[in-house]
């Protein structure tokens, strides 16, 4: 795993990503503060960074799109399976490249509250406790899209299906309020159930766990329907809040420290970390 860190981090430092990633980063965070801190006189950070949050959209898939995706095309990925690695290594490998690329700006950012606080009251514990939920955040939303160029060759549509991700969970909070309809959130639930299914049989390449996963999803959903058909009404509203990784970010700028939101969001790394590895492993018997 260190030789893969120590490979990807000399390619991130002696190329423009991580400069352009961190600059623009920056930035964003930057006009927050002087949207809330500076021109509205507001004495909370974490206004900022809940301003930001739309920027991982456009940030994260510009990180994370070559980063397997890449691999794949230029047939590199064969060759690092011949090295004495494992695939957990090289995807932890890559992974936390990619978390120095994010973390380095962060460190910068975390001067904005000390600089604020010179010349006016700024609520420290709540502004740092928002900056450290908030490099959470993107280190799960890094993993997901790590996970999405580890499903195709070309950088050009994992940059595409991550956006459409990013923009899905940054509002899927925002779409729940609107899905009230019993009979949508059937179908709905039945459409996920399918894509869930397919995602396992692209991973396992097994006909039998797709069909597994499937069989066992509808039967969930038809227990809940037959137990409790209203609850059809507002389950797919709330599972689409609950699993919403902005939405717990949120609780932190609102100036609550959630230790279950840092959880959840080391728990959202992990799963998609251990999918793309799972997609590696998949490539490396399969190519």
């Amino acid at each position: 795993m260190k030789a893969v860190f120590k490979h990807e981090a000399g390619l991130y430092s002696h190329g423009l990503l991580a400069c352009v990633f961190g600059a623009f980063l920056l930035e964003f965070i930057g006009i927050g503060a002087m949207l809330y801190n500076i021109n509205a006189a507001v004495a909370n950070f974490e206004y900022a960074l809940g301003t930001f949050c739309i920027g991982f959209v456009a940030l994260v898939p510009i990180l994370t799109m070559r980063v397997l995706a890449e691999e794949k095309k230029q047939k590199t990925d064969q060759l690092l399976s011949l090295l004495p690695l494992s695939s957990t290594d090289i995807i932890l490998g890559k992974y936390f490249a990619m978390a120095l690329v994010f973390v380095i700006p962060m460190l910068v950012a975390c001067v904005y509250p000390l600089i604020f606080s010179m010349y006016g009251e700024v609520y420290l514990p709540t502004s740092y406790g928002a900056l450290f939920a908030f490099v959470f955040l993107g280190l799960a939303l890094i993993a997901i899209g790590m996970f999405i160029s580890s499903l195709t060759e070309s950088q050009g549509m994992a940059a595409g299906l991550c956006v459409v991700v990013m923009l899905f969970c940054y509002y899927s909070a925002s779409l729940a309020d609107y899905i009230a309809s019993t009979a949508f959130n059937l179908v709905a639930l039945v459409v996920i159930a399918a894509l869930l299914a397919l995602l396992v049989r692209r991973l396992t390449c097994s006909d039998a766990a797709g069909i597994l996963v499937l069989v066992l999803c509808l039967a969930a959903v038809g227990v809940v329907w037959l137990v409790s058909p209203d609850s059809l009404a507002t389950l797919l509203p709330d599972l689409m809040s609950r699993l919403s990784l902005f939405e717990r970010f949120y609780t932190f700028v609102n100036g609550v420290f959630d230790v279950t939101a840092i959880v959840y969001c080391l728990s959202a790394a992990a799963f998609f970390l251990f999918l793309c590895v799972q997609s590696w492993e998949k490539k490396r018997y399969n190519g």
